[in-house]
């Protein structure tokens, strides 16, 4: 294929639904082509219609962020079409399952830092020589309240892969600022997504009293985390770097 010159392309890990869709669907208003990565093809093939009916232009890229080989070659198929990528934003991560420590497999461990740590590196690395090309390179990760407090019973190795992703922001932001590629996360707060669906459903109440734990006494809407990511995207943040924002209404500090 030949090169798309002059089109800032957006890569969203994880965009088929919840926040990373609210995400590229904010990018692509902010004017970026939008490519949505995941693993369910079909979802895929949906959210790019529904972004085309908005004026979007969208793509989708089906591939597992957590498979070396499957990111290198879908991310080099990306940048050598487009000749550039402006935005890769690190959406694809999960809790993985619950696990006590004494109770975990290795091969828990292994697939919970995989989706939300190595697929971090895996993606980064492949974009960097794409982002060089870009204009107001960045890349934006996602951690948790978890990185920092641990999270909660079986949550531990969540906890730690987050941390994880907030260190590996940092050096990134180090290794990358020579290139002016910018690096910085998103640290979203209990969020209103398909996600919970399955406790707000069987557990109504449970899910209503989780608002007693945030400041402003609700939750969070995708759309919100989809805003501060646009932000941290545009030239508004050009002076941001190593940076994590609290997008959780006062979560952090429990109440």
């Amino acid at each position: 294929m030949g090169k798309e010159q002059g089109i800032k392309v957006a890569i969203v890990t994880g965009a088929t639904g919840g926040i990373g869709f609210e995400v590229a669907r904010r990018l692509g208003k902010d004017g970026y082509t939008v490519i949505l990565n995941g693993i369910e093809d079909e979802a895929g093939a949906k959210r790019v219609e529904e972004l085309a009916s908005e004026g979007i232009t969208a793509e989708y890229y089906g591939f597992d962020v957590t498979n070396e080989d499957e990111v290198n070659s879908n991310i080099k198929a990306i940048g050598e079409k487009y000749g550039r990528i402006d935005v890769l934003v690190n959406n694809a991560g999960g809790l993985g399952g619950r696990s006590r420590f004494e109770e975990m497999t290795t091969e828990f461990y292994r697939k919970v830092m995989a989706l939300n740590l190595d697929s971090v590196f895996f993606t980064s690395r492949a974009a960097i020589p794409y982002l060089k090309k870009g204009e107001d390179p960045t890349i934006i990760n996602y951690t948790s309240n978890a990185g920092w407090n641990a999270g909660g019973p079986g949550a531990g190795i969540y906890g730690t892969s987050k941390a994880g992703v907030h260190a590996i922001t940092r050096a990134l932001a180090k290794d990358l600022a020579e290139y002016g590629i910018r690096v910085n996360a998103v640290s979203p707060g209990t969020i209103d997504t398909p996600f919970h669906a399955q406790i707000k459903s069987t557990k109504p109440d449970v899910f209503a009293s989780w608002k007693n734990n945030i400041l402003l006494g609700r939750l969070g809407q995708p759309e919100e985390v989809a805003s501060v990511v646009s932000f941290l995207a545009g030239k508004d943040a050009s002076f941001l770097t190593a940076e994590t924002i609290q997008v959780g209404g006062g979560q952090a500090l429990g109440i």
